[in-house]
């Protein structure tokens, strides 16, 4: 099997952490030495282990951003039955 390779290179901080330590966090990570990307994904307390998770360009963060914006959280649960498309 290849070596798997990353760097964090930059934390920008916390989303959620589980009860076992591993944090959801945002974080701008460069796997197998190639182009850094943004990424929400798990980390084991120690940094060595991940969980699965999603890396995005600077646009479709940018992009997530908008649509998160547009989101109104004035309610805690989102009535299902109410969103359309």
């Amino acid at each position: 099997m290849p070596e798997f390779k990353f760097e964090i290179l930059k934390a920008y901080g916390t989303i959620s952490e589980a009860e076992n330590g591993w944090k959801k966090e945002l974080t701008v990570v460069s796997w197998n030495d190639r182009e850094p990307k943004y990424d929400i994904r798990s980390w084991s307390p120690q940094k060595d282990r991940m969980g699965r998770g999603i890396t995005l360009t600077k646009e479709e963060l940018l992009s997530l951003k908008q649509l998160l914006n547009r989101i109104s959280l004035n309610h805690e649960q989102p009535n299902l039955s109410q969103i359309t498309g």
